[in-house]
């Protein structure tokens, strides 16, 4: 099943201001300085982090149930940081912070599973790219 997405950008870089939709539900604005500046709105960045952090919950979740051990809940938050690297906005770090509640598993095995989520969940394969993204998981 394709997924889909649409923006529209209207004026200048600085001074425009652009519109975004993912699915039936999820919609919002973003401008400059929402994106460069840490003004209000949104920014293709925080979809990008909760795309990740959606995939990884779902790809952890499937990981532990195929191990014999289902969840009760995997709660994942991702932080995206871009920076410049040589003049351009380049997406540098990605960090995953993952609690998890699953009855019958201990944090090594816990912490295993999601490090294998981290390199094989589709999102964090498309994004392989990214200098460095981190993990930190542990059991509720």
């Amino acid at each position: 099943m394709p997924a889909k997405g649409t923006a529209e950008w209207k004026g200048g870089l600085q001074t425009g201001t652009g519109t975004f939709t993912a699915g039936d539900t999820i919609g919002g604005g973003y401008t400059f300085k929402s994106r460069f500046e840490d003004g209000p709105g949104s920014n293709p960045e925080q979809l990008i982090a909760a795309a990740h952090a959606a995939c990884f919950s779902m790809a952890l979740s499937a990981a532990l149930e195929r191990a014999g051990t289902p969840v009760e809940s995997v709660q994942t938050n991702a932080t995206v940081t871009l920076r410049l690297v040589d003049g351009a906005p380049t997406i540098t770090k990605i960090e995953l912070v993952t609690r998890g509640r699953v009855p019958g598993i201990d944090e090594a095995t816990f912490v295993k599973e999601a490090e294998g989520a981290k390199v094989n969940c589709p999102v964090s394969r498309a994004l392989a790219s990214v200098p460095e993204i981190t993990l930190e998981a542990s059991l509720a």
